[in-house]
């Protein structure tokens, strides 16, 4: 894994929740939706809520990673044999994954196939989760919306 780019992808999750949820863009809004005031938020612990944000915005950036890096799962199918107490099978493992690597190794690396990624996970994980919880918490579409269009961004 690559651990500067998750700690990037934590960190651009920080900031784009910092404009996402500023009153000048969707700020207002969510705490109108959400009933929510600004005594409220300003009685929060800051420390502790963008603390335990930003641990979560790396757990997901981890979880993320291996979804939208197809080459990472080459090493899940050889596991096995590369584990193997038998140095010729993991010999023979490690070349095929590096044959693989050097045919198809830069394949699906961009932004767009990574914006994509990211779309198809807000839209099939993330908006049925918050949707599904706005729902039992009778919550408007509006603040459902809010929250999705944040996750596809």
């Amino acid at each position: 894994m690559n651990f500067y780019a998750i700690l990037v992808a934590a960190v651009a999750n920080m900031v784009v929740g910092f404009m996402w949820y500023n009153p000048k863009t969707f700020g207002n809004a969510w705490m109108k939706e959400a009933s929510l005031s600004e005594e409220q938020i300003k009685g929060t612990n800051m420390f502790m809520l963008f603390g335990l944000s930003f641990i979560f915005a790396m757990m997901l950036a981890m979880a993320m990673h291996p979804m939208t890096m197809h080459q990472m799962h080459l090493s899940s199918l050889a596991a096995n044999q590369l584990d193997s107490a038998d140095e010729a099978v993991k010999l023979l493992a490690q070349a095929d994954i590096d044959a693989f690597a050097a045919k198809y190794g830069n394949e699906f690396k961009t932004f767009k196939h990574g914006a994509l990624h990211g779309f198809l996970s807000a839209l099939f994980v993330a908006f049925p989760i918050i949707a599904m919880n706005g729902l039992y918490e009778r919550k408007t579409w509006k603040y459902i919306f809010i929250h999705v269009g944040y996750w596809v961004l």
